[in-house]
């Protein structure tokens, strides 16, 4: 099997004393890709760093994440976006809204994502969303921007069925599945028979969410498979099967080649 691990933060300190062998160990799995979605302005040479010294599996995005906006929104993407003259990425992210933690600067949110939409329309990019309690205040901001011009995935899906149905609407976008598929009550294997597999990519977003039988445990790329072997049993079909797919779906997202 290939597995794509579509998002994954394995550039934060967790993972510090044993990077090395935590990849070595995706590669074991099968997993050929590692993508990086940026979180803040602190985080852009971690990022950047990794990407350089495992240059053939992990890959960068540069964003500025939902819940490090700050009243200094602006001045942190004029130096994330300085970025993109810089370096070579393969999205925009992590963006998005979060109305989960805080909800004091969500205007603020608002302005930040739209603005790096557009950057993902300027540079042709997709972009990786963070939505969690926002999925239809997301789906505004897509639509404000301009739907039919945008390409991304939401990140760590979490929504109900009818959240869903709305992302569906949006042709151009996938639905990121981690290790929350895997949890008893999390309800998200019912959710997800309403959509086709060719709307799914897979993802951990480690060091978070890691799977059922890791829950509780620092998460890393190498738990992938426990998210294709549940994406199996809910489709009923062979692992390799799903593997298959949504390593292509993530592939033509992010337009990666061999």
């Amino acid at each position: 099997m290939k597995i794509i691990d579509t998002h994954t933060h394995i550039f934060q300190p967790d993972f510090d004393d044993d990077i090395s062998n935590v990849i070595a160990r995706a590669g074991e799995k099968g997993i050929v890709k590692i993508i990086l979605p940026n979180i803040d302005v602190e985080t852009i040479e971690r990022v950047n760093v990794l990407a350089t010294e495992y240059p053939e599996v992990c890959l960068p995005m540069m964003g500025l994440h939902p819940t490090s906006v700050t009243l200094d929104w602006k001045k942190d993407l004029e130096k994330i976006k300085q970025q993109f003259s810089q370096n070579s990425y393969i999205g925009v992210g992590e963006i998005g809204l979060d109305l989960y933690w805080d909800k004091s600067l969500i205007e603020e949110q608002k302005k930040a994502f739209e603005e790096q939409l557009r950057w993902s329309i300027e540079y042709n990019l997709p972009v990786s969303i963070h939505s969690r309690d926002a999925i239809s205040e997301v789906i505004n901001c897509i639509n404000n921007v301009g739907a039919s011009n945008l390409r991304g995935v939401f990140h760590s899906f979490g929504g109900n069925e009818g959240d869903l149905a709305e992302v569906l609407k949006l042709h151009n976008f996938y639905i990121g599945v981690n290790g929350v598929v895997t949890f008893k009550n999390s309800g998200l294997s019912a959710i997800l028979k309403s959509t086709d597999l060719s709307r799914i990519v897979v993802e951990t977003d480690a060091p978070y969410l890691a799977p059922v039988p890791n829950r509780g445990k620092r998460n890393e790329p190498s738990y992938t498979t426990y998210v294709i072997d549940k994406l199996a049993e809910i489709y009923e079909m062979p692992p390799e099967y799903v593997a298959d797919k949504t390593t292509q779906n993530a592939k033509e997202l992010f337009k990666i080649t061999d």
